[in-house]
């Protein structure tokens, strides 16, 4: 609820581990309510026959259920406002904290698993700065790597792209490419069709607060569809399996 509005409405909606999945729309649309339904940082409101399952199940411990789903999102680029080392924050996924805390034991197996996220996007070089001293495409990259340190089986990718420019967006998409091609489910949020990789093949599009379409990449992202969910007439173009709209 957003006052007395509902902010989803008899959404029913299925992912499979694995899966590369956008989910578009306009902004307040629900596209960052949805996801917080899956990563329980807000509970739908109870009704008969209704249920969140996630791999399988509709009770989760919350700390259990976000080291198996991966997050990125701004509001974790926010959170960001001490100083912090690039290390402490790929080592605070196994705590689903930001930065480590005095009372947070950091086993060696961590140190390893954390240094190798960083590695991995290429990022080691940020382990020992501050976050307030990277840039946006760096920090971005660092916050990936909070992720990925438990090996999650799916990642959760909020509104991604926000504030980076142009290089950092390529660079950005040139990792989720990689991560999709390793086997990581990539869930997307946004409502920049430029973020969708070719590795995506499912497209979700939501509208105040109701899902309006749901299918095959190709399908779902037609002009005429896309003119009617942004409210505005659109030309759409496709180049080596990335999307724009004009």
């Amino acid at each position: 609820m957003r006052g007395e509005t509902l902010a989803l409405k008899d959404v029913s909606l299925r992912i499979g581990l694995g899966e590369h999945v956008a989910i578009l729309g306009p902004n307040g649309c629900g596209k960052s309510t949805l996801i917080k339904a899956i990563t329980r940082e807000c509970y739908p409101l109870f009704r008969e026959g209704s249920s969140v399952r996630i791999m399988g199940r509709d009770r989760w411990n919350v700390f259990e259920l976000r080291q198996m789903l991966g997050i990125v999102s701004s509001d974790l680029m926010t959170s960001c406002t001490r100083e912090v080392t690039g290390r402490d924050i790929a080592l605070s996924g196994f705590f689903a904290s930001i930065g480590i805390w005095p009372h947070q034991h950091v086993t060696p197996e961590m140190h390893r698993k954390a240094e190798e996220a960083l590695a991995m996007l290429e990022v080691s070089h940020l382990a020992d700065r501050f976050t307030d001293e990277m840039s946006s495409g760096e920090a971005r990259r660092v916050l990936l790597a909070r992720a990925l340190v438990h090996e999650p089986h799916a990642l959760i990718l909020d509104e991604p792209s926000t504030a980076l420019d142009l290089f950092a967006q390529h660079e950005l998409r040139l990792i989720f490419r990689k991560l999709a091609q390793a086997g990581i489910g990539l869930v997307m949020v946004t409502h920049h069709l430029s973020d969708l990789i070719p590795e995506i093949d499912r497209v979700v599009l939501i509208d105040h607060g109701c899902i309006v379409a749901d299918g095959p990449k190709k399908e779902i992202l037609v002009a005429q569809r896309l003119s009617e969910l942004f409210g505005l007439p659109l030309d759409l173009t496709e180049r080596d399996g990335y999307y724009n709209l004009w």
